[in-house]
């Protein structure tokens, strides 16, 4: 006995046509839908590289081009004579090094005490516990500036409860134009975005549920080697997070930079004089009065702040997995 052929399957047509052109409206609503949100998407990313991408069309042209109508977006000229010039108005190498020591120092230094801090505040209770984490949150308000001329005199003239002065025949150390000032805010948790940190990692840990230290000290773990071979490595994207935070803030910072270590040459400190080390090429160097056009000053400028940028752009694609992870892991709106 021959079994009966399988029923062929309803087209698109006729599954529309039963359902009274419902369907065709839902794939029609939901393609609208997803067409509008590629386009703001788009729109949104464009908005976000659209002064990059100028800035990267800008350094490669000619002079002659910032003032030839024509040349809008591609340059007529293709030359590389801005990246040499802010190469040399910069002293790249050397403040890349100084910047990349100066930086990776301070952010490991952060990332070590402010773990420390904020596990402390979601585990632990110690007295006036409250008072001290809004202390926390007024690192994260008051801007540092407030405090400049106390952490100016602070480190001009340090000292520890007077032992420098008795040891030192009277005299206090002057710690400014080096990279200690640096090293001891970050390392007592009062360094640049600090309280942002602890309040993230804090966040963090308090997401964790209490059972897993539990578990942890049944088996006979202590309170630090939960914390080390237990908690800690859970806590790697937050980490990872905080890292880059603290990296790029500490890259780009010019007002601590100016306030402690003085001549050091640093990348966001030779970028924010490069406009008059152009005008003084271009016056003394070159022979040239009133120091170069405004349009060729802000190209070098723009030129300058690509080379500086770059070396963030590259450790963000590395990073960029770990960042996303940790945003996501910890809830956090940024």
């Amino acid at each position: 006995m021959n079994s009966p052929l399988p029923n062929k399957p309803e087209g698109f047509l006729t599954k529309n046509r039963k359902s009274g052109g419902y369907l065709l409206k839902k794939r029609a609503g939901s393609f609208v839908y997803s067409l509008f949100r590629a386009l703001l998407l788009f729109g949104l990313c464009f908005l976000i590289i659209q002064p990059i991408l100028d800035k990267i069309s800008v350094s490669f042209m000619a002079e002659s081009d910032l003032y030839d109508t024509t040349v809008i977006v591609l340059p007529r000229h293709l030359t590389l004579d801005n990246y040499k010039l802010a190469n040399q108005l910069l002293l790249y190498v050397r403040a890349l090094l100084n910047t990349v020591w100066v930086s990776l120092g301070v952010s490991l230094l952060q990332i070590a005490a402010c773990t420390l801090v904020g596990y402390g505040f979601a585990r632990f209770e110690f007295p006036l516990k409250k008072m001290w984490f809004a202390c926390v949150v007024l690192l994260i308000v008051i801007p540092p500036q407030t405090i400049s001329s106390s952490l100016y005199l602070h480190f001009r003239y340090f000292d520890v409860f007077g032992i420098v002065k008795l040891l030192g025949g009277g005299n206090a150390l002057n710690l400014r134009g080096t990279t200690a000032p640096y090293m001891l805010m970050s390392a007592t948790c009062m360094g640049l975005k600090n309280g942002l940190y602890i309040f993230m990692i804090r966040s963090f840990f308090n997401s964790v549920p209490k059972s897993v230290e539990e578990a942890a000290y049944t088996d006979g773990c202590g309170t630090f080697r939960t914390f080390w071979r237990v908690i800690l490595p859970d806590a790697l994207p937050i980490l990872v997070s905080c890292f880059l935070f603290s990296f790029v803030w500490q890259w780009t910072d010019t007002f601590y930079s100016k306030l402690f270590l003085g001549n050091t040459q640093l990348l966001s400190v030779q970028l924010s004089g490069l406009a008059e080390r152009l005008r003084q090429y271009i016056t003394i160097t070159l022979g040239i009065p009133g120091g170069g056009s405004m349009a060729y000053q802000q190209q070098i400028i723009s030129t300058g702040t690509l080379m500086v940028i770059a070396p963030l752009i590259i450790l963000y694609i590395f990073a960029q997995r770990g960042f996303v992870e940790s945003i996501s892991a910890s809830g956090i709106k940024m």
